[in-house]
């Protein structure tokens, strides 16, 4: 078995704020292919959070990708209880059906917020359970994935983990081959 923890910057970080953005077209597709690639290296666990943004999109790819590869399953870890309820009710609702659409979630905490250890908890909880991690993130644009990186990158000092950074030159190369995949050259 091989458990990989996938995050990354979260949707309004990256200009995000419609199921339409064609941006999101795109880092859908550079998932899937990642996830792909990490499935023929043996991923059998797909280990997420529920922050909005990468993490909640990758939990209908990797649905998507068990018509294919029935063997993967993908669980929802979240650092507290109570997690997601100072969202939108809109937010809160599809947090909710995510839920019901994984194999496996859990909190790490049974309490609700009460400090940044909790965060940190959370991280370490991550490290602790998956083989490595898959972030989208670029370290040249810092955002919210940048505490994962570096708790990655002090764990690593550690224990051997592999991370893989989807940064923007990958999605800028995922955006072209998607172009290319829809309009092709006869």
């Amino acid at each position: 078995m091989s458990r990989l923890w996938i995050s990354g910057y979260r949707n309004y970080e990256l200009g995000i704020f419609s199921e339409n953005d064609l941006k999101l077209t795109v880092i859908k597709y550079a998932l899937k292919t990642a996830f792909k690639a990490q499935i023929e290296n043996g991923v059998d666990w797909f280990i997420t959070g529920g922050q909005l943004g990468i993490e909640q999109w990758t939990i209908p790819i990797i649905n998507e990708l068990k018509e294919d590869y029935p063997e993967i399953q993908v669980a929802m870890m979240l650092p507290f209880a109570q997690f997601g309820n100072q969202w939108n009710e809109q937010n809160q609702m599809k947090l909710a059906a995510l839920k019901q659409q994984v194999d496996f979630t859990a909190t790490v905490s049974e309490q609700s917020y009460r400090s940044p250890q909790q965060l940190k908890n959370y991280q370490g909880f991550m490290l602790g359970h998956t083989d490595a991690a898959m972030l989208v993130y670029d370290i040249e644009h810092e955002g919210k994935p940048t505490y994962d990186y570096s708790a990655i990158q002090a764990f690593q000092a550690h224990h051997p983990y592999d991370v893989t950074l989807i940064d923007f030159d990958w999605l800028q190369e995922s955006a072209t081959e998607y172009q290319e995949n829809q309009h092709p050259t006869f």
